[in-house]
């Protein structure tokens, strides 16, 4: 094996075993996008764009090539069967013809794990950022709700004793403008309840 394919073989062999290690399962999204954010890899990124489209085209290169060379070792296989040559040179176009099969799959092999391999980075990445999203967004959601729930027990209890609270200043969200929004109609309808007794209280007091 000359020496491009055997740097080639080199490389579908990193190819797999980086694919396999990305493919473990106790190691977390998260964690990947920690390792990538290593200032090695920050300065990597740089240049990754342009170190895939180079190996893009060099494994193009090498794909073609070696299609190339099975076709005329099959062509010349043939011809030589067909002219019936002596054994030993059938045996060297076989051994050519096998070469060139192999430097096909590996070149072949090579190039789609690497477009994979991007992917697969590409994924990590975009699933850790929406895991760290939905995180955040999750304990935002229980801090606001914890707080709804002591604003609505302290708003009952000062409502219980006929005293009004006003509403502590939590930030924008749509679960606790509606529960003060419900907090606020049932305050007024306890006021429109509470004036409506005093009225019938004072009408039997005149009609007694």
């Amino acid at each position: 094996m000359t020496f491009q394919w055997t740097a080639v073989a080199t490389f579908l062999y990193g190819e797999v075993v980086v694919l396999l290690v990305l493919c473990l399962p106790f190691i977390s999204p998260l964690r990947w996008q920690k390792i990538f954010m290593i200032p090695l890899w920050s300065k990597i990124a740089v240049f990754w764009n342009k170190m895939f489209l180079t190996i893009i085209v060099l494994l193009i290169i090498l794909f073609l090539d070696a299609f190339r060379e099975v076709r005329k070792y099959s062509a010349i296989q043939v011809t030589e069967k067909v002219a019936n040559v002596n054994t030993n040179a059938i045996d060297h176009i076989h051994m050519k013809l096998f070469r060139s099969q192999r430097n096909l799959y590996i070149s072949g092999f090579s190039l789609f794990l690497w477009l994979v391999l991007r992917r697969t980075i590409t994924l990590l990445t975009q699933l850790a950022k929406s895991m760290a999203s939905h995180a955040a967004l999750e304990t935002q959601v229980n801090d606001t709700t914890e707080a709804a729930k002591k604003y609505l027990a302290e708003n009952e209890r000062l409502q219980e004793g006929g005293e009004a609270v006003d509403a502590p200043s939590l930030e924008a969200n749509n679960e606790v403008i509606a529960i003060k929004k419900q907090s606020d109609g049932l305050k007024r309808e306890y006021d429109r309840l509470m004036r409506e007794h005093e009225r019938l209280q004072k009408g039997g007091k005149k009609e007694a």
